[in-house]
């Protein structure tokens, strides 16, 4: 593969070991084609990750509205169930641990703790360690509700992950999860992003 800034000869990209010309040539692939022979002294080898990354979150996004929708949730209810659940029995927590796992402002987490309260998937207790606060905790409606939704997740990543085996799926998740936290090295911003299912940051997007 080329280094940053040397040449490869026009028309031409670095290869990919991933892809082909031929029926697994993606979008991603005509897109480093165009560039290949448009600026042959590019490394455009970060694109290819990168690109296909945002492809693949994006198709995720769409399945996980579909799913979520079936139960009459939006991701951002689902973010709060899915913490509320993660939690652990009793599946409580306070409303300002929850905005700041999430990394909204209080009013918006009010906002939606208010429209689930509504629904009958949570319900406001006073907390017994702080008279001037409350707990937020789970439904039996909202505890069934959470592990359908979770289950239905589920399989939706499943099938999209099934062009790749158990093992292909290991290794993949093994160098995003470098990328990820390199990402968070260089701070919040940069990489605490919604990532789904992530049991150690329920944050924007957390099964």
């Amino acid at each position: 593969m080329a280094s940053r800034g040397s040449a490869v000869p026009k028309g031409s990209r670095p290869s990919d070991p991933g892809t082909s010309d031929g029926p697994g040539h993606d979008h991603v692939d005509r897109i480093l084609d165009q560039w290949a022979r448009e600026r042959p002294d590019l490394d455009v080898s970060t694109f290819a990750v990168f690109a296909r990354i945002t492809r693949a979150s994006r198709a995720l996004e769409r399945a996980m509205a579909s799913a979520f929708r079936a139960y009459g949730l939006s991701r951002g209810e689902f973010d709060v169930l899915v913490s509320l659940r993660r939690a652990g029995a009793p599946y409580r927590l306070n409303p300002s641990d929850l905005a700041q796992a999430l990394l909204l402002s209080t009013g918006t987490m009010t906002n939606r703790i208010d429209r689930l309260e509504r629904a009958g998937w949570v319900v406001r207790h006073p907390d017994p360690q702080d008279r001037r606060g409350i707990l937020v905790q789970l439904t039996d409606v909202g505890l069934h509700t959470v592990n359908a939704a979770m289950d239905s997740l589920l399989g939706t990543e499943r099938e999209l992950l099934s062009v790749l085996g158990a093992e292909d799926r290991k290794v993949l998740a093994g160098l995003l999860r470098r990328v990820v936290l390199a990402l968070d090295e260089r701070g919040p911003e940069a990489g605490r992003e919604a990532v789904p299912g992530s049991p150690g940051r329920p944050a924007t997007g957390s099964p």
